[in-house]
């Protein structure tokens, strides 16, 4: 607890139109203890947006507003808490756990919170020919090695969502490693055909409280991502009664993080997006 003369410090970091400015201070008035926001963006559009929404909804002595990347910030105070919405559908396909890890150093040692405070990626096979000749109509191997933010109308889940990884906030690790791999053995019961898998996130924001787009924990109202698409390039037969294995990698180097992937059964496809030759994230 702090009392009213020394206000807890929030920090929002990629803090975009203000929707958890908005969030921090509101929560801040139910439970009646005072905050002071840090609100960060390296966007100059979201920045001019902040600073307006700074007068008209009478921010001046609550909200201070800083146009930086995370990466070169340095404020004057150490925060109480973290507030960041930087996942993807994958969770950690938008660089979330390399940002907030540049980010941590604004915390208060010990006791600094980050929101969210962990999330995990899960991931199922799927059938769907008409994802596979999406993907097949740019007619070369890239697209293949690409993912996709896809609405899945039409595609059958062959077997429940695994888990793959999990980042946490702040990560105390000495050295960090954003590295991961996981091998998943997906059992499924009927004759069918794999193209791909679906890619989902269940993230902790704090405590109990969780969003997530994984279908059998779906949060109401969720409409703000899609799975992500792993193709794969030729649809592979699975027989009843067997076992799809998938090998994923996230993985770093030369100032970039790509995934890799490939199965190994029923039959061993080739390894996909090898050193992100396809398609990789810039650092």
């Amino acid at each position: 607890g702090g009392d009213n003369s020394t206000p807890f410090i929030v920090m929002v970091v990629g803090a975009g139109r203000g929707p958890l400015v908005r969030a921090s201070l509101r929560a801040s008035e139910r439970s009646d203890i005072a905050i002071f926001v840090y609100a960060l963006d390296k966007n100059p559009n979201a920045v001019v947006t902040l600073r307006n929404m700074r007068i008209t909804e009478n921010w001046l002595e609550k909200v201070e507003v800083v146009h930086s990347d995370m990466r070169d910030f340095n404020p004057p105070v150490k925060a109480d808490i973290l507030v960041s919405e930087l996942l993807g559908s994958f969770g950690d396909n938008e660089l979330s756990p390399e940002c907030l890890d540049g980010a941590q150093r604004f915390l208060k040692p010990d006791t600094g919170i980050s929101v969210p405070v962990s999330y995990t990626s899960f991931i199922a096979p799927i059938s769907s020919s008409k994802l596979h000749q999406e993907v097949k109509a740019y007619n070369d191997v890239k697209h293949f090695e690409t993912t996709y933010v896809v609405k899945m109308h039409q595609h059958k889940v062959l077997s429940e969502a695994q888990e793959c990884w999990t980042f946490e906030h702040p990560n105390l690790d000495t050295p960090i490693d954003n590295t991961r791999q996981c091998t998943l053995k997906f059992d499924v019961t009927r004759a069918s055909c794999l193209h791909g898998f679906a890619g989902y996130f269940d993230c902790k924001l704090y405590g109990d409280v969780h969003i997530s787009i994984l279908p059998r924990t779906f949060s109401t109202g969720m409409f703000s991502w899609f799975p992500l698409l792993f193709p794969i390039r030729g649809p592979m037969y699975v027989p009843a009664g067997s076992q799809i294995e998938l090998q994923l990698s996230r993985c770093i180097g030369n100032g970039k993080v790509w995934y890799e992937w490939a199965v190994s059964s029923p039959s061993v496809g080739p390894v996909n997006n090898v050193n992100g030759r396809s398609f990789s994230i810039g650092l």
